[in-house]
């Protein structure tokens, strides 16, 4: 079962710093910029899935990314609404860094 998804509300900053300040995550959030739901099996291959399954509970559990059951699976998308009004511009400065 899920933990909840953070009210946009109690997004914070210093955990969404912390949670994209990982290479995977901030890859992770790369793919997932371009406005689609992925699978969450299609967005990293070569990773165990307990690695990924981590990752996507630090993301989620963050407020970076919504996460919902969809069959067998997962789709992932990044919260870019909630963010954006959070934080105004912290995605786009993060996404157009050079790593």
């Amino acid at each position: 079962m899920f933990s909840q998804h953070p009210e946009r509300e109690q997004i914070r900053l210093d955990q969404v710093l912390a949670t994209l300040g990982n290479p995977i995550r901030l890859q992770i959030v790369r793919v997932l910029a371009d406005g689609s739901e992925r699978s969450c099996g299609k967005i990293i291959d070569g990773m165990s899935k307990s690695t990924l399954t981590r990752h996507w509970r630090v993301l989620r559990d963050s407020g970076v990314i919504w996460q919902r059951p969809y069959g067998r699976e997962n789709l992932l998308s990044l919260r870019r609404e909630d963010l954006d009004a959070r934080f105004p511009g912290l995605l786009d400065a993060v996404l157009n860094a050079e790593t």
